[in-house]
């Protein structure tokens, strides 16, 4: 560990790692609504609540015309997450001790910031299944028949 690590406090390292937790969660939500949710609704013969999805939300239109873009930056982000949560924190947390009067709070803290790390890795890859790969899995399928 380098000294600038060792200089910021703890709860300054917990907030950064929290907040990237939270970004990934936010972008890997942002792609499941603006890429995959309109393909599953088309796919089960909902185009009609497609449109009125797009017509209360037309920045919809713009997030998608982008996907590549969301979908790696989202990407990155949540590897990142998955860097700092389970290579980077522990070893920060080395040596560290919890609040005397609630020893759990350290376990609860990285509890949820795993759940809520490993969500947003599932909500991207349902996206990314649906966005990227559903679309030639049927064409292939459709033309084998």
């Amino acid at each position: 560990m380098n000294a600038a690590m060792l200089s910021t406090p703890p709860e300054r390292r917990a907030k950064r790692a929290a907040l990237l937790n939270y970004f990934s969660l936010f972008s890997s939500f942002s792609t499941l609504i603006c890429c995959a949710l309109p393909s599953v609704l088309v796919l089960l013969g909902m185009g009609s609540a497609v449109a009125s999805l797009l017509s209360a939300a037309p920045w919809l239109v713009s997030l998608s015309r982008h996907k590549i873009w969301i979908f790696c930056i989202a990407g990155v982000l949540i590897a990142g997450s998955f860097l700092v949560t389970y290579a980077i924190a522990p070893r920060l947390r080395e040596g560290e001790a919890c609040v005397a009067n609630d020893p759990t709070a350290c376990g609860e803290a990285s509890k949820f910031s795993r759940m809520l790390l490993w969500g947003s890795a599932v909500i991207w890859s349902s996206g990314f299944f649906v966005a990227y790969l559903l679309g030639p899995l049927l064409e292939r399928m459709d033309r084998s028949h």
